[in-house]
């Protein structure tokens, strides 16, 4: 459970970062390319850390974990070897996806830690909307207890996952990031196991029954990014983002 502030993740020395939102549905290749380019341009010195807002057309990401049993529907969605840390996951219309292009080495080296951060970040954007989030220990990503539902087979409160996390660094830069479900189709998980974990659900903003658009979202994720990684300021037009 989150009983703490939030671990701060600020960079040494006072910069913004990027922040752009894309319109439309971004191709996840197009979007690993992009992410790719912008890491090694961190590193090289020739571009500022960014977040990049997007949402995806509906697919299947496999991490390097994934495990070829819990696809369980190969042909429902395109699967894309993600290159990221974690296992399958979902994608799609009304999840929004922020990655996250940091310089670990201007911050603190520290991916334990990086992570707590993200799930903070997360936290702390649910609360804004008064959803307790919570994380869990073995089970990355973010939490909501659901006592409307029936309880588990331990009869400990069923719990819904309502926010993903899976990065990679590379040379101390981050790239992917998290993925929030605001209002997603929910009945597209059913061709995976979430992440390896069975025995659990999946929710969503609007499944919890708070008509939040992406846009409400993506206001509360720049004000509590702020709050854990320092500032953030608008880039040029989102648009703009892939051929940069």
């Amino acid at each position: 459970m989150n009983e703490t502030a939030p671990l701060t993740f600020f960079p040494r020395e006072a910069a913004a970062v990027e922040w752009r939102v894309e319109p439309g549905l971004v191709p996840y290749e197009e979007a690993l390319a992009f992410m790719e380019a912008r890491a090694d341009a961190i590193r090289a010195g020739a571009a500022g850390e960014m977040v990049w807002l997007v949402e995806h057309p509906p697919l299947y990401t496999a991490g390097t974990s994934a495990a070829p049993e819990d696809l369980l529907d190969a042909a429902r969605f395109p699967v894309h070897k993600a290159g990221r840390g974690g296992e399958y996951t979902y994608h799609g219309p009304g999840q929004r996806v922020a990655y996250v292009m940091l310089d670990l080495k201007q911050r603190r080296e520290d991916v334990r830690a990086f992570v707590t951060a993200l799930e903070d970040w997360i936290i702390a954007s649910l609360a804004r909307f008064n959803i307790k989030g919570e994380r869990r220990q073995g089970r990355v990503g973010v939490w909501v207890v659901r006592p409307d539902k029936p309880p588990l087979p331990d009869g400990t409160p069923m719990e819904d996952k309502i926010a993903a996390i899976g990065i990679r660094l590379r040379r101390w830069v981050s790239f992917h990031g998290i993925a929030v479900n605001v209002e997603p189709d929910l009945s597209h998980y059913s061709g995976i196991v979430p992440c390896g974990i069975p025995g659990f659900g999946v929710t969503s903003l609007v499944d919890l029954g708070l008509p939040v658009t992406l846009t409400d979202f993506d206001v509360a994720l720049k004000q509590a990014f702020e709050e854990v990684f320092g500032a953030a300021e608008a880039g040029r037009d989102g648009a703009l983002a892939r051929s940069a």
